[in-house]
């Protein structure tokens, strides 16, 4: 608690009464006093300043951080914004692909009908080319029956023909017959002479003849005349022999 200085009462008859008269001011006491009340004025000025300070400082701290999340929830409201336009610009596209992958759904459907009509189609021509077939089939067992039949009849004719000519008679292509002679050459007995020769037109040709034969376009023209295959055989090995040996038969 601070001590509260007192001033003594004075009395002023008995100070007039002294030969030099003074009065004790006491002014050491009044000295220390004012400097302690200066020095408790300080000391407060000094406090109140840093308490002043302190606030200020804390307030300045406080301010700059609701400053700074201030701004951190400005930064994340815009990138939520911007989030934002992109998911709507993604919805956007997204419906928009939905509605491109709906009508190319559509547009399959339509092919998918298109083809399963085109396959009922084309399974009925199927149908139909197999009952065709089926009859072309019978129809060729039938023709080769018949041909088999007319074979058995030749086939003796045929065979007696080789053997007479010494020749052998095979077909090699459609319609083009390969025939083959030995004992041809006097000298090569076995030398083989062939030739080629086609019957797919009425018009009778040889394709090939080896070796060479210089008679064969006039024989082919007489074969032509005559429609005889086996003379026009029998006339070709006699040339081959005519044009190998120098002699006739």
């Amino acid at each position: 608690m601070a001590r509260v200085l007192r001033l003594p009462q004075i009395d002023l008859i008995s100070v007039l009464a002294e030969p030099t008269p003074t009065i004790d001011l006491r002014l050491s006491a009044y000295d220390t006093s004012t400097r302690n009340f200066l020095k408790a004025v300080a000391h407060y000025k000094n406090r109140a300043i840093g308490t002043i300070t302190d606030r200020r400082t804390g307030q300045a701290a406080e301010k700059k951080k609701v400053l700074e999340k201030t701004q951190t929830i400005e930064v994340e409201t815009n990138q939520c914004k911007l989030r934002e336009i992109e998911l709507v610009a993604d919805l956007e596209r997204e419906k928009e692909e939905r509605k491109d992958a709906e009508l190319s759904v559509a547009a399959f459907k339509r092919q998918l009908a298109s083809l399963r009509e085109k396959c009922t189609s084309i399974e009925a021509e199927i149908e139909q080319y197999r009952a065709i077939t089926s009859n072309l089939r019978r129809e060729r067992n039938k023709e080769r029956s018949t041909l088999h039949t007319h074979a058995s009849h030749i086939s003796p004719e045929l065979t007696a023909c080789e053997s007479h000519l010494f020749c052998i008679v095979e077909g090699i292509e459609k319609d083009q017959l390969l025939v083959r002679f030995s004992d041809v050459s006097a000298s090569d007995p076995e030398r083989e002479f062939s030739f080629v020769i086609d019957v797919s037109d009425r018009v009778f040709k040889v394709v090939t003849s080896s070796p060479p034969l210089l008679t064969m376009p006039i024989l082919v023209d007489a074969l032509n005349d005559s429609r005889d295959v086996y003379d026009f055989i029998r006339q070709v090995r006699m040339a081959y022999q005519m044009q190998v040996n120098g002699t006739t038969l």
